[in-house]
């Protein structure tokens, strides 16, 4: 019988394959990701009526027959929504507007689809006239809480100005990486743009001050501020005076990073008449592009167009999301909205 002999020199390549392959399997445990999305819900109202808010039209005796039975369809419309914005793992964090109360955000995570998850709720209410508020769920396995409240947008020169706070959060992933949240749901544009411009302009002086004060900090901060801003990216609110600006490669990025400006501008979260349009954004602090401990997967921002998300547009050519209302008519959709998120990853 003849046995193989095995050199010295084989044994140690052997060992040195086996050793690399090791480190890189210890190096990719180390690094994990995290979603972080936002989804404007369109008028979540539970149908009970609340006599300090103007919910009237979303009772059962309101002008939109708003029943529990539309409701609770509504509900599970927007837990699958939720699911698909993680490819059937639903997000981390997921800020949304266009909430009534928080009794509409537990039954949203006690639905069947949801309520494995273990998600938390942050909510706080609002001086919205219309009694629509900005929340946040997160996954109590993923996410811990550190601190969290509502910041309010005031004009000084009209003291009767209401609308939704901006919601702050700071926690950590995995209790190691702190993360600043700002969920935002901007006045709306009803009147007209350029009219009702100021109120804009004036809540993005309001997140521009809040993320200044992070920046200060004496330690890389990571900042992200997410919403419905009703204004594009190129209008005065979000690139003059928030100055949130796209990401340039291979340069230095100051101030803040809108990630929906370099998005194809064909395409977008919201439709009107016919146009897309990136009102619902994700803005960054550059701090994620310094090869820190955070960094987003693909340096962007994505959208969730999943088809049963859009209706064909009975008025104009293509695809519109599927939404709850058209106008007075029940439509039985889910927005008119589409989500969009982020994935950040840890090192």
């Amino acid at each position: 019988m003849k046995f193989q002999t095995i050199s010295c020199q084989t044994l140690a390549h052997s060992f040195f394959l086996v050793l690399l392959l090791l480190c890189v399997k210890l190096n990719a445990q180390k690094t994990e990701s995290q979603r972080i999305a936002f989804y404007n819900l369109e008028n979540l109202f539970h149908p009970e009526n609340d006599s300090l808010k103007n919910d009237d039209e979303y009772t059962p005796e309101g002008k939109r027959n708003w029943s529990f039975y539309r409701y609770n369809e509504k509900l599970n419309h927007m837990a699958k929504a939720i699911l698909s914005i993680g490819e059937w793992q639903p997000p981390s964090i997921v800020g949304l507007a266009e909430v009534e109360n928080k009794q509409a955000l537990e039954d949203l995570i006690s639905t069947e689809v949801l309520r494995k998850f273990n998600y938390g709720i942050i909510h706080f209410e609002s001086p919205d006239r219309r009694g629509i508020d900005v929340g946040m769920l997160y996954r109590k396995d993923e996410f811990t809480p550190i601190a969290s409240r509502p910041i309010p947008v005031k004009m000084h020169n009209d003291p009767n100005f209401v609308t939704r706070d901006v919601l702050y959060c700071k926690g950590t992933f995995s209790k190691k990486d702190t993360v600043h949240l700002l969920f935002c749901h901007w006045p709306s544009r009803y009147g007209g743009q350029a009219r009702s411009e100021p109120k804009r302009i004036q809540a993005a002086l309001t997140l521009k001050h809040i993320t200044d004060s992070l920046n200060m900090l004496p330690y890389p901060t990571y900042v992200i501020a997410a919403g419905d801003f009703n204004d594009e990216w190129t209008n005065i609110s979000l690139r003059d005076t928030l100055q949130a600006h796209p990401l340039v490669v291979d340069a230095t990025n100051e101030g803040l990073i809108n990630l929906m400006a370099t998005l194809p501008p064909a395409q977008g979260s919201h439709r009107y008449r016919g146009t897309w349009s990136y009102l619902d954004q994700i803005i960054v602090s550059p701090s994620f592009f310094n090869q820190n401990s955070i960094s987003l997967i693909g340096d962007q921002a994505y959208v969730v167009d999943y088809n049963f998300l859009l209706s064909t547009d009975d008025r104009y050519p293509g695809y519109v999301p599927f939404r709850t209302f058209i106008g007075m008519k029940y439509n039985g959709g889910f927005s008119d909205h589409l989500p969009v998120y982020v994935d950040l990853q840890f090192k």
